[in-house]
């Protein structure tokens, strides 16, 4: 009896999957490059134009967006490799960008010599393919051979290239893997592990790689030889080496689900289990040693590790032999750790604390873990950028809401910052007053946000102000000179800021400000947290006076574009405006549309009675309705978005016009990929766009 129930069940959520894909009328418009569709997108492209470019705001927009998004006091981001230095960089010169190189002693000059190691304009121009490039892979410690990804028109697919560093040329007949999501990684010099993608189900119904091979130089890709094979309904599976001067450590890995990882080592050419919690995340390796991350409490032996902690673990100790595994760092109530990096000397660590950045270094020998601050401003966010594989020296970033990114080179010697580089002030950051406040959610959690808005603006709710947050997937949002995570160089300061508009910046759960559990108590079931801690946040600036409804806009991109549009569902009668970017709104069915099938354990299955029950609830594509109040939105998207499906923005654009929201907008780049921009200038039209909208609706 119940199996036949539960058979029952099943069917019954076929049926009703079936019959909601055959009831959505605007289900064509998900074919990416179907002519019909197509023709729908360049219609609504010449409709925003026509809106939005014709509106006085506009050019000059544009215009301080391009100029600062080209500006040449931009912070390089640097690489070490060896005695160079890499950067890639976009300019007017270079829209498509440059690939280039040069010594640290050169860097540390005013006007450094750069050699140019990859040109993207002219590969473009010369294959007649619009490329975007997605970095290189040098196989250590000469770094003479990289692997280089490709994608056209930035998509996360990519081609893979073999690139001779010395020669600076690709390497005739090298290895190579056509567009794909495939995975490649050095083993050594003539060996790849990889992950290919060769059709049919050699990708997991997310579309990655299902299993991890070894591929020997000169030989088929056909014939490389397999070593594990994950599962179609996992994530992902692949194999990489991590170089230590102990000693390599080969993984591999199948991730079950997004947060889950079950780790082998391959060890004398077979596969041994590692005993770890499947949440936890090996960050590398020190000095034989593997250095992980645990994102839930976990026992080894005697010893107890809390969640959010980092340990250091002999592999051989996890593979139930000798060794030991010790704790390295832990979080406390206000600092959680961030990031980890493990260099030759020491192991580096930045930390939030109330959602502002400290950077730790740790030494460690068995059993007695040293911690060393490094000074740095309070109130900003701190990025390690490269770090010296010799030397143990590394680069540093800082930024803040009003602070420029600033560039520190750190000795590991003596650990005091040296700032290298410094960009222009974008806008004057004396005349802004940032602060911190915290909002009560409806389950009495506090819910901190930043606000940054001119010294002396006077409370009177009359203010136009525009709100980023995010909330998923344990990405946290902290203090930038571009306001949202995106990089854009303080250009908000500009178009927004110094013309008189409030930006505030919101914490809410979902993200990774808190550690592990900030992210966990508003996933699945929970998604609503997110929802209430945002308007908890809102409800907030109206009392305190900053703003009210009409001078209220919202944003919101990828997770984010779900997120301001099931607000605009839930309450339309807070907000006067909406951004909505590469969004995620048809939750019904996302897990059917390129990626989204990886991301079950963030949302929920909609093919699971009880996931389908509480999606209902907040799917947005499905809760809009006719005669509402809805505020104006400006949706934007990517034709070639692999990742987040366009079909999404798409469809609710035109369930929206249809339903008679006339106001609503829509921007569809033919290029760049989940972030929608390949240039500077594809970028600086679509923010022009963006806070055009945001001008001519909450003035």
């Amino acid at each position: 009896m119940r199996n036949k129930t539960t058979m029952h069940i099943v069917l019954l959520i076929l049926f009703c999957a079936l019959h909601a894909a055959s009831n959505d009328t605007w289900i064509w418009l998900e074919e990416v490059d179907g002519t019909k569709a197509l023709a729908w997108v360049n219609e609504q492209n010449q409709r925003t134009a026509a809106e939005l470019k014709t509106k006085p705001e506009f050019e000059p927009l544009y215009k301080q967006a391009l100029e600062t998004l080209n500006s040449s006091s931009r912070i390089p981001s640097v690489a070490q490799r060896g005695k160079w230095l890499y950067n890639f960089w976009k300019d007017a010169e270079h829209p498509r960008g440059v690939y280039r190189r040069t010594t640290i002693e050169e860097f540390r000059k005013a006007e450094p010599r750069w050699e140019t190691v990859l040109d993207m304009d002219l590969l473009s121009e010369k294959e007649e393919k619009q490329w975007v490039f997605h970095g290189m892979d040098c196989l250590e410690p000469d770094y003479d051979r990289c692997l280089v990804s490709l994608a056209p028109g930035g998509s996360d697919a990519s081609e893979i290239r073999e690139f001779d560093m010395a020669k600076l040329n690709f390497v005739t007949e090298g290895f190579f893997l056509p567009v794909s999501k495939s995975s490649a990684s050095w083993m050594d010099g003539n060996t790849l592990f990889v992950g290919p993608d060769t059709g049919g189900d050699s990708v997991t119904e997310s579309g990655y790689p299902r299993s991890a091979k070894i591929w020997l130089r000169g030989t088929s890709l056909t014939s490389a030889q397999t070593i594990y094979e994950g599962k179609v309904a996992s994530v992902s599976s692949r194999a990489y080496r991590i170089r230590t001067d102990a000693g390599n450590i080969d993984l591999v890995t199948e991730r079950p689900s997004f947060w889950t990882e079950i780790h082998f080592q391959l060890v004398d050419g077979k596969l041994q289990k590692l005993t770890l919690p499947e949440t936890a995340v090996v960050e590398g390796g020190f000095h034989g040693k593997l250095v992980i991350s645990l994102k839930e409490d976990w026992t080894s032996g005697n010893k107890k590790f809390i969640e959010g902690s980092v340990i250091v673990a002999d592999p051989e100790a996890l593979r139930g032999g000798n060794g030991v595994i010790e704790l390295l760092a832990a979080p406390t109530a206000t600092e959680m750790i961030e990031k980890v990096v493990p260099a030759k000397s020491a192991i580096l660590i930045e930390t939030i604390h109330n959602v502002r950045g400290r950077l730790y270094q740790y030494t460690y020998t068995e059993g007695a873990p040293a911690r060393n601050g490094i000074p740095f401003p309070e109130n900003g966010a701190i990025d390690i950028s490269s770090v010296d594989d010799i030397t143990g020296d590394f680069f540093v970033q800082f930024q803040s809401f009003i602070t420029p990114p600033t560039l520190y080179y750190v000795e590991a010697r003596d650990l005091k910052p040296q700032k290298m580089k410094a960009q222009d002030a974008t806008f004057d950051g004396s005349k802004f007053d940032v602060n911190q406040y915290w909002a009560t959610s409806h389950d009495g959690t506090k819910v901190p946000y930043f606000i940054v808005m001119k010294k002396g603006t006077r409370l009177n709710g009359k203010n136009p102000t525009h709100i980023f947050s995010y909330g998923g997937f344990r990405n946290s949002l902290t203090p930038s000179y571009s306001g949202s995570y995106e990089q854009l160089s303080g250009a908000y300061g500009k178009l927004w800021l110094v013309r008189g508009g409030v930006f505030v910046l919101a914490n809410i759960r979902g993200g990774g400000e808190f550690g592990p559990a900030w992210h966990k108590s508003a996933l699945r079931e929970n998604r609503v947290k997110s929802f209430e801690d945002f308007e908890a946040i809102v409800r907030d600036l109206f009392a305190r006076k900053i703003t009210s409804p009409k001078h209220l806009g919202i944003e919101g991109r990828s997770n984010g574009g779900l997120l301001v549009m099931a607000l605009l569902t839930r309450h339309p009668e807070l907000y006067g405006a909406v951004i909505c970017g590469s969004p995620l709104v048809d939750m019904l069915r996302y897990h059917k549309m390129l990626a989204g099938a990886s991301w079950v354990a963030e949302f929920g299955n909609p093919e699971v009675p009880g996931d389908l029950k509480f999606l209902e609830t907040y799917s947005p594509y499905q809760l809009l309705k006719k005669g509402q109040k809805y505020p104006p939105v400006f949706f934007y998207a990517s034709t070639r978005d692999d990742r987040v499906h366009p079909g999404h923005a798409r469809k609710t654009v035109a369930r929206m016009l249809e339903l008679g929201y006339s106001d609503t907008l829509f921007y569809e780049n033919t290029e760049g990929g989940h972030g929608a921009s390949s240039t500077n200038e594809q970028l600086a039209y679509r923010l022009a766009l963006a806070y055009a909208h945001l001008w001519q609706r909450l003035k």
